[in-house]
């Protein structure tokens, strides 16, 4: 042994020690090319036996080390195979632990991918945080992508439900009406009309109500195609609404509605003038069709600290839940909840198309719109809040893409 310590010793044991560093780091490269070498084979299967090598190659490295210095310090047969025993010894252990270690990592995979599997049956992600950090947060981003799957499904059902409600009424509600012209143009040109002049005058009508139909639906698609243009201006909120009930006035008159309201003085917003008047006759006319005789529609305009609010309240007796979240869907036209339509012809029911482009033409102008139930002592009934910015930091955008 006393041998085996001379490079401990003398003049020489700074370069002694770059030796044993070189030929140990010599041996290391040669056992880590032929490790890589078998992980590129191996590099298909499973990961157990990936971290079983790496453990293999680093016992490796080390007892390839101590051979080669070994020689060069001269050690004795006996202390030689101290060492290499000392060496199998932990080899075997590290092989043992890695490999223990690969199968937890393997049963820890296949559970996820259990899991994954079952949310591609069901759609569902109920996985549980195992394994390594790594794993757990894969496990929580499948189940957040699971949680917006199960909401862009829910989405996709309405929007499909909603195209079928409206291709229903359109095949209805423009079936009659051109059938009653139809009737009533053969009437008149066989000489049968009674009154030709109350003819003309309800052939007129329908027409001018197919007409709004129409232009209802071109705007709905220029909003849903995402090609709505906005021209922005200074507004008076005031203005708007004055012109809104001016508007409305009539129908609520029909309808013995009564119209009121008041509007802060002075409140003005930058926004396309058409589009807001839209906004506002839209919710205006929905309330007023929903509202019961004698009942009351309050329109109501303020500066908040974001913006504006403009929020118009009807009589129709409340939404329950499942209405409150289809309010603004397209072709949705209320349930057994809000006060029926009467049976006007001149004033019937719309094809539930009035709020959808409410709520289009407000996300243009980066606001957004809400309803909620409101109890009152006589008639409870539904307020629609419309907030929107003063002043937008940047020019409208257009809303996102969505099929009708």
């Amino acid at each position: 042994m006393l041998a085996s310590l001379r490079f401990a010793r003398g003049p020489h044991m700074s370069s002694d020690h770059v030796q044993i560093v070189l030929v140990a780091a010599a041996c290391a490269l040669g056992v880590g090319a032929v490790g890589l070498f078998l992980a590129w084979l191996l590099r298909h299967r499973s990961i157990r036996w990936q971290l079983g090598l790496v453990a293999v190659i680093a016992v490796l490295s080390v007892l390839a080390g101590v051979v080669a210095t070994a020689q060069l310090m001269f050690i004795s047969d006996h202390d030689w195979g101290v060492i290499s025993l000392v060496a199998l010894v932990a080899g075997l252990v590290a092989v043992a632990v890695a490999l223990a270690l690969g199968a937890a990592i393997v049963h820890w995979s296949a559970s996820l991918q259990e899991d994954a599997r079952r949310m591609g049956v069901d759609g569902t992600f109920a996985g549980e945080r195992r394994g390594p950090s790594e794993f757990q947060a894969l496990s929580d981003e499948l189940a957040r992508t699971s949680e917006r799957l199960e909401e862009s499904r829910l989405r996709a059902e309405r929007l499909e439900e909603s195209r079928r409600e409206l291709v229903s009424w359109v095949s209805h509600d423009l079936r009659t009406p051109l059938a009653g012209m139809r009737a009533m143009t053969e009437a008149l040109e066989d000489g049968l009309a009674s009154d030709p002049a109350r003819y003309h005058r309800q052939i007129r009508a329908e027409v001018d109500r197919m007409v709004r139909m129409v232009d209802d639906l071109f705007e709905l698609s220029r909003i849903h195609a995402g090609v709505l243009r906005l021209s922005p201006e200074a507004v008076m909120l005031g203005d708007l609404v004055s012109e809104a009930i001016a508007g409305a006035d009539p129908v609520a008159r029909a309808r013995r509605v009564r119209l009121g309201g008041s509007v802060e003085d002075g409140v003005e917003v930058t926004a396309d003038a058409a589009g807001l008047s839209r906004v506002v006759s839209n919710l205006v006319m929905n309330a007023i069709r929903h509202t019961p005789a004698d009942g009351v529609v309050e329109i109501h305009g303020r500066a908040v600290d974001d913006g504006v609010e403009l929020s118009v309240t009807d009589g129709c007796g409340g939404l329950d839940p499942e209405e409150m979240e289809r309010v603004f869907d397209v072709a949705w036209q209320g349930g057994a909840a809000r006060t029926p339509d009467t049976e006007d012809s001149s004033h019937a029911r719309g094809a539930g198309l009035g709020l959808a482009i409410v709520k289009g033409i407000v996300e243009a102008h980066r606001g957004r719109v809400e309803v909620e139930n409101v109890e009152a002592a006589d008639t409870p009934g539904c307020r629609f809040r419309v907030r929107l910015p003063r002043v937008p930091a940047e020019p409208p955008r257009e809303p996102a893409a969505e099929p009708v």
